[in-house]
């Protein structure tokens, strides 16, 4: 029998579905699936959630086994996917947001942010938020695997 280190993470960085289709397939990802979180508005649609009124992200939640992807490579992968600098503007559902589950996660999001942006990778601040997992409402089975669906993967998550 074999035993796992299950965990979860919420990330939240522009579309889901591109999200999604970052950490799709990876090794050590047992599953993700998109939907909504960070609002105020209880069971939001896609629809609901288009018109920026519930304050939810649209988001990417992974399952992931710890003994065979680190948290840190995840965030990893987060951050070479999109931009962290910009800010949302009109469309609040597209921040970028990590959403933790455990005070590790939270402590290493934060590491992380720091060391980044002392690097000097952006030439602006990173405007990612690191905020507790609030409910999460997963959005419609016709935005699930989405790009898988169409048969399209875009270029910046082909590996």
């Amino acid at each position: 029998m074999v035993f796992m280190k299950e965990n979860k993470i919420t990330f939240a960085a522009g579309c889901f579905w591109g999200t999604e289709a970052i950490f799709r397939g990876s090794r050590g990802v047992i599953e993700t699936t998109v939907g909504y979180m960070g609002g105020h508005y209880k069971n939001p649609t896609y629809e609901d959630v288009l018109t920026d009124s519930t304050g939810h992200a649209e988001v990417a939640q992974i399952i992931y086994d710890e003994d065979t992807i680190s948290f840190e490579t995840l965030l990893r992968m987060l951050f070479k996917s999109h931009n962290p600098t910009i800010l949302p503007g009109k469309k609040y559902k597209y921040r970028s947001s990590i959403f933790y589950y455990n005070d590790e996660q939270k402590k290493t999001a934060e590491i992380f942010l720091d060391r980044l942006q002392h690097a000097k990778r952006y030439t602006k601040s990173i405007s990612t938020s690191i905020v507790p997992a609030s409910t999460y409402y997963l959005a419609e089975p016709r935005h699930q695997h989405y790009y898988e669906k169409h048969n399209h993967i875009p270029k910046r998550v082909r590996k």
